[in-house]
């Protein structure tokens, strides 16, 4: 869906990449191992990343072992200041999500689950205690599986937190400041029998 859209599969890699790990700047050559791409398309679309202005551009010192064999290398990394940003962080995780919605299906299956939302890295909320929050009776061999391969694609460590529903309800009675960060927070609810 991505590619008809940004019109290059190499674009659309960088795309995701750079806008889902955006604290930490990749050179070139790092980036052709990582996304397993050729060079000539990595380098054409930094550059056009870079001139759109999604990208900045700077370098790093790699010489500190061995001043003689000073060198700088060109590291790129995700313009936050760019004017479209959170939109375009938003809709790649949200084309992200959809595409991987066999697996989030997979962890409803696991077990007997009241309540399922999607907060922190999935909103770009970096306050949020946690990625995932489930209420009610998991596998948590099954989830702990799922977990993986959904770090694995998004190339991030997410964090999910399994409670009852009597630890639920508890919290809720008690203003926990956990849950209150995550029900007042941005999320995305998949589940919620919790309601009814």
């Amino acid at each position: 869906m991505l590619e008809q859209l940004f019109g290059s599969k190499a674009r659309t890699k960088l795309l995701i990449f750079f806008l889902i790990n955006n604290e930490k700047s990749y050179y070139i050559r790092e980036l052709t191992r990582i996304l397993r791409s050729q060079i000539n398309s990595i380098r054409r679309e930094i550059e056009n990343l870079k001139n759109f202005g999604i990208l900045t551009e700077g370098a790093k010192d790699l010489g500190q072992k061995d001043r003689k064999n000073f060198q700088q290398r060109k590291y790129f990394k995700a313009n936050t200041n760019f004017i479209l940003y959170d939109e375009l962080k938003s809709l790649i995780l949200k084309s992200q999500l959809m595409s991987r919605k066999n697996l989030i299906e997979k962890i409803i299956k696991s077990g007997n689950i009241s309540y399922l939302v999607l907060t922190g890295f999935f909103v770009s909320s970096a306050d949020s205690p946690t990625d995932i929050l489930i209420v009610g009776k998991i596998n948590k061999k099954i989830v702990n599986k799922i977990i993986g391969k959904l770090e694995k694609e998004f190339n991030k460590n997410i964090n999910y937190t399994v409670i009852s529903k009597t630890e639920f309800f508890y919290r809720k009675d008690i203003t926990d400041k956990f849950l209150y960060n995550i029900l007042e927070g941005k999320k995305i609810v998949i589940v919620d029998k919790l309601k009814k």
